[in-house]
């Protein structure tokens, strides 16, 4: 696997730059619950053909951070967009939120845990 830390405001374009449709499968967007309310938001890819080649894109960033939206070059992301805003509570640009949680859920129940 590796992993690559991103700033926050350049995780579109590196993700453009990398993205081969052909190459990579997108799995899944990801947060972790950092301390000092802070989250890390992982892009994770596997290579076709390739079971151990893992690409994780990342940045750190805090609760209150605008997450840019990547649906334009991985149109499958929303799920996973919407997915991190329901169970983190923060914003991606052009994703809503109450995918998973219904109105009467626990809003964001893994904001602020850590391991």
């Amino acid at each position: 696997m590796r992993k690559i830390k991103v700033a926050l405001e350049n995780i579109v374009d590196e993700i453009k730059d990398f993205y081969d449709y052909k190459l990579w499968h997108f799995l899944t967007i990801n947060g972790v619950a950092l301390e000092d309310n802070k989250l890390e938001v992982q892009w994770i890819f596997s290579k076709y053909e390739a079971l151990d080649d893992v690409m994780v894109y990342y940045v750190e960033c805090d609760y209150k951070d605008l997450i840019p939206s990547v649906v334009e070059i991985i149109p499958s992301a929303i799920i996973s967009q919407r997915e991190i805003i329901d169970m983190f509570g923060v914003k991606v640009e052009g994703s809503e939120k109450g995918l998973y949680l219904d109105e009467d859920s626990l809003q964001a129940p893994l904001s602020g845990c850590s391991i």
